[in-house]
């Protein structure tokens, strides 16, 4: 089943590594447009910083860009970005100020750092995953609503919307690789008593 992890909320960390300041934050993205606007406000609250190193992931369209900002090439951004990857986190920027303390740490001293900033940020975030899914509109007789219901239940189908009129009109959501197999189902257990409509896919 495809899915992915994603931020809830804006987490920020920090830690001092050779008297270098490292301060991730880690922001919910949702489209390139974004990107600019907060890495103003991070600069905005983060002044004079040696280096604002950052990588990002949006999962529509597939795009994932990195950036050392000034560091040695591959010491920074990259690291940031193997982290998200590995961790199958979409729709984020994490950016890494260091605000620099003097002491040189070397190419592998700044991965380390940079990727360590990163990861802990990640530990700290609460992250959330999505999944795929099919999204049917079902029209129900009312004879048939109760033990549809505490199938679905069992199923674990997310019934994400109910209306109750001459039939009850239920919105569900059922993992996108079932959606054929709950299509048989309904018209098996029903005689295809049930009409039901695609309504596409959805993250959630």
């Amino acid at each position: 089943m495809e899915e992915f992890y994603t931020l809830t909320q804006e987490t920020t960390w920090e830690q001092v590594i050779d008297k270098s300041r490292f301060i991730a934050i880690a922001v919910p993205l949702m489209s390139l447009g974004q990107i600019e606007k907060a890495m103003q406000e991070i600069r905005d609250i983060y002044p004079n910083a040696r280096h604002y190193v950052y990588a990002y992931r949006l999962h529509d369209g597939y795009i994932e860009k990195s950036s050392d900002d000034g560091e040695p090439q591959g010491t920074g951004g990259r690291p940031i970005l193997d982290l998200l990857q590995h961790r199958n986190v979409w729709n984020v920027l994490l950016v890494v100020v260091r605000y620099f303390g003097g002491v040189l740490l070397g190419t592998g001293g700044l991965s380390r750092a940079y990727g360590g900033t990163a990861r802990q940020v990640i530990i700290e975030t609460d992250l959330k995953k999505l999944a795929l899914y099919s999204v049917l509109a079902l029209r129900i007789p009312y004879e048939w609503f109760e033990s549809l219901k505490y199938q679905f239940d069992q199923h674990q189908w997310i019934i994400r919307k109910e209306e109750f009129s001459e039939v009850v009109k239920l919105h569900v959501h059922i993992p996108e690789q079932e959606a054929e197999g709950f299509k048989k189902w309904i018209d098996d257990f029903t005689g295809k008593k049930i009409h039901y409509e695609d309504l596409g896919t959805v993250w959630g």
